[in-house]
């Protein structure tokens, strides 16, 4: 069952993803019909709907499950197919043309198709896993050049059988492990009988012995893939830029470099923050104003510069919760704060202090999910005590974000809150993703109501 599954498993998957679309459309268009959001229709018209699933499922190569391929992965291919098929239906499918608000049925279908289809890849992706994982659909490898990283490769291909590497063992000139099938010369003369798909090659081997490596591989229909060294396997966001004929390694890359992730997040938060200042900060500031007057004298608004985007200072907006104090930049506030007012007390209680930061989301110095800004003392504190701090600062901070609603939140009272913070933030950054932020607010709801004992 090596290649006989790589000539099947396309067509199989193909008619399982047109009858699984099929069913999701009838489910989704009767739950419409049901809550009065579409008409419906008969089965002939679902049919070209499910055709036109099947024709982009296709020439996005859906098919192509990759076998180191996460489930994430599997989910973002899986919304860009749902996001250009409700493009075309939307355009396309004449029961849709009825109705004025045509926008709800479109939005109610998008989102169940998600959620089914999704239901049903990540099945299609288990089950692929687990069909490897017993020794099927393999695939034939050797190492050539032991060291380095090489042995934690050998290790991934015994662990992660899923995986559906077949390691063969290694060709190397100085090791002699049980696994060790050669020098690196006998390799030439072995290969033809492995019957070999991959060559893994690592990376300390001359220029002259990797080109001629190449050159057999690619006479003999084999992939050969580089193993990075151990610098290198560190940084795990790797990509290329290419410089005419010649080739860089990025080693730390972030998902927000990228101008579409950059855009999607930018224009969520501008369509988000702008919802919120028309419905909500325009009553709320008049309102929470006058509070805060009739209790102390100052501003309504509490001005404090932190550190945004490339450590760039910005000024962060907060509804005033003190009375005015000379130590406001560099002591925390702690519970039952003698600074904090009776309105005070209550804004900070619930987090309504944080809500003008949604005007700093409209000027760009802040995004609705991100690292959480400090104060200028506290960062340059901060920068002194932990290594790689400022990196925190490659993206725009946050009202919310992945260390909040982890718990930490609130006041730094030990060491190890604050490296917490500084990992999560960390990982935030190297691991973003839409679904991550829509995660995160999610839980910021769920924080806000139900847990509330480090807000003061």
């Amino acid at each position: 069952m090596k290649r006989r599954f790589d000539t099947y498993f396309p067509w199989l998957f193909t008619a399982s993803d047109f009858l699984a679309s099929l069913v999701s459309i009838l489910i989704a268009t009767s739950i419409l019909h049901r809550v009065g959001v579409f008409e419906g229709g008969e089965f002939s018209a679902f049919l070209p709907l499910s055709v036109f699933w099947l024709l982009i499922s296709a020439l996005r190569k859906d098919y192509k499950i990759g076998r180191t391929d996460e489930y994430e992965f599997t989910l973002r291919r899986l919304l860009v197919t749902i996001l250009w098929f409700l493009i075309g239906t939307a355009i396309l499918w004449t029961p849709l043309q009825q109705g004025n608000i045509r926008w709800i049925p479109i939005a109610g279908l998008g989102v169940i198709m998600a959620l089914l289809m999704g239901m049903f890849r990540v099945a299609v992706h288990l089950v692929l896993r687990n069909y490897r994982a017993k020794g099927n659909n393999y695939r034939n490898a050797i190492i050539v050049g032991k060291g380095g990283s090489s042995p934690k490769l050998a290790d991934v291909f015994r662990i992660r059988k899923d995986f559906g590497i077949n390691f063969l063992g290694y060709f190397d000139d100085q090791s002699d492990c049980a696994q060790t099938r050669g020098g690196v010369g006998e390799f030439f003369d072995l290969a033809p009988s492995l019957n070999l798909d991959i060559i893994y090659v690592h990376e300390q081997l001359e220029a002259v012995l990797v080109k001629k490596i190449i050159e057999f591989a690619d006479e003999n229909y084999i992939k050969v893939k580089l193993i990075p060294g151990g610098s290198l396997q560190l940084e795990k966001n790797l990509s290329f830029s290419k410089y005419g004929d010649f080739y860089v390694i990025n080693v730390n890359e972030i998902p927000l470099d990228g101008a579409l992730n950059s855009f999607a997040k930018r224009a969520f938060d501008l369509i988000f923050a702008g919802f919120v200042t028309i419905f909500i900060l325009s009553w709320l500031i008049p309102l929470v104003g006058v509070l805060i007057k009739l209790e102390s004298r100052g501003s309504v608004f509490f001005v404090q510069k932190r550190n945004g985007i490339n450590n760039q200072v910005f000024n962060c907006l907060k509804f005033r919760s003190m009375t005015p104090n000379d130590y406001a930049d560099t002591k925390q506030a702690t519970k039952k704060d003698p600074r904090v007012t009776r309105i005070g007390a209550f804004l900070r209680n619930t987090s309504l202090d944080e809500m003008p930061q949604f005007l700093n989301v409209l000027t760009g110095d802040m995004s609705i999910v991100g690292p959480r800004p400090h104060t200028i003392p506290m960062n340059r504190t901060f920068a002194n005590q932990i290594g790689r701090y400022n990196s925190r600062h490659k993206i725009r901070p946050g009202i919310t974000g992945l260390a909040q609603v982890k718990g930490y939140r609130g006041e730094i009272e030990s060491s190890f809150q604050i490296r917490s913070r500084v990992r999560l933030d960390y990982f935030y950054i190297n691991n973003w993703s839409f679904l991550l932020d829509m995660g995160i607010m999610l839980k910021t709801i769920n924080e806000l109501l139900f847990h509330r004992d480090n807000a003061y």
